[in-house]
């Protein structure tokens, strides 16, 4: 059995998780879900938040683990689940990116984000007085977030939604070939991500060295709208004795 940590993109929190964490508790796997800084139970205030912090509470959940992990990052997570990889190299099994930012060695997120173009989330981002926050309109968090999934889904998370730290967004990722490189890894592109463009998934995938490409045909967030479909890729990718190199495969 697989031990998965699952860490929530920006303005979620660890409930984003509960269908998947729920799945995987049936398939007789541990998932552990944690709120990053200043989400979900986390009252952290944004100015307080910092990519550090975000990587921080990464590390210690593995550390926690007691053994190696399946550590999977959506969205906006997929910069921190790299950086954790970068600290934490010998307690990952796999890194899984969920339509997530692939950012390179000096890179930040606020870099990649701005390559993405005709996405629903960018050109609707309302910041707070001080800029040390920012949130998404709420008048197209369904169609940028959720688009597969019901009103009564949609309502639920966005009452959840929560302010992002624009300071993890500036921090560039510091990444080495000998720590972060040598940790196998697994991109699960959703094709009818409208936050997160599928053209842009397949960029960062096509730039990336040494990783496997899984599809999966649903909205930017997987786990509400898809979470059957989205637990058979996780377990796929721990049923993997080893990396064998780079694959593409549909589900």
């Amino acid at each position: 059995m697989s031990t998965f940590v699952l860490v929530h993109g920006a303005w979620h929190g660890a409930w984003c998780w509960w269908k998947v964490v729920s799945l995987l508790a049936r398939e007789g796997h541990t998932a552990v879900a944690p709120d990053l800084p200043g989400h979900g139970e986390d009252r952290t205030p944004p100015s307080d938040v910092s990519f550090a912090s975000y990587t921080r509470r990464i590390c210690e959940a593995m550390d926690a683990a007691g053994e190696p992990v399946i550590l999977v990052g959506h969205s906006m997570a997929g910069a921190v689940i790299s950086q954790a990889a970068e600290n934490r190299p010998e307690k990952v099994l796999f890194l899984v990116y969920l339509c997530a930012y692939l950012v390179r060695d000096g890179e930040s997120l606020r870099d990649i984000a701005r390559r993405g173009v005709d996405n629903k989330v960018t050109p609707n981002l309302v910041f707070s007085r001080d800029r040390s926050a920012m949130a998404v309109r709420e008048d197209v968090i369904g169609d940028a977030l959720y688009g597969d999934c019901s009103a009564e889904e949609i309502a639920w998370a966005t009452s959840r939604l929560v302010p992002e730290a624009t300071a993890v967004w500036r921090t560039p990722v510091r990444l080495t070939a000998a720590r972060f490189g040598g940790v196998p890894r697994v991109y699960i592109q959703c094709s009818r991500d409208q936050a997160i463009p599928i053209s842009l998934q397949q960029q960062m995938c096509a730039e990336a060295s040494d990783i496997e490409v899984l599809s999966i045909d649903t909205d930017h967030s997987p786990f509400l709208s898809a979470p059957e479909r989205l637990v058979q890729l996780l377990l796929q990718v721990g049923e993997r004795p080893c990396r064998e190199g780079r694959t593409e495969s549909r589900f």
